[in-house]
């Protein structure tokens, strides 16, 4: 078995921005994602789970480095400021690494 290292990069934010971040990882290049709803407490309270404005979602790519490095710049420079979001990123092994 063959394994490759890619970066995962997670977003958890604010559910009202997913239409625009769905379409920013397309003009970014973005392989593909996973987008599940979200809740937890954190400096700005405690969110609550569900598809409303209200919630929370947590946004997962599977990309190499360079393209994770750039998604991450997109959204500090365009969201950080006026939105509950954070971000981190992981080194990950993957199976088939050219589908990332």
């Amino acid at each position: 078995m063959s394994m490759s290292t890619r970066t995962l990069l997670t977003l958890i934010c604010e559910a009202a921005l997913e239409p625009r971040l769905i379409k920013d990882l397309q003009r970014l290049g973005a392989p593909g994602w996973t987008l599940s709803d979200a809740r937890g407490s954190g400096t700005r309270g405690v969110r609550s789970a569900g598809w409303d404005n209200d919630g929370n979602i947590r946004l997962e790519v599977v990309c190499g480095r360079e393209r994770a490095e750039q998604i991450v710049h997109h959204l500090q420079e365009r969201y950080y400021d006026d939105y509950a979001m954070i971000c981190y990123l992981s080194d990950v092994e993957v199976l088939r690494p050219q589908k990332f």
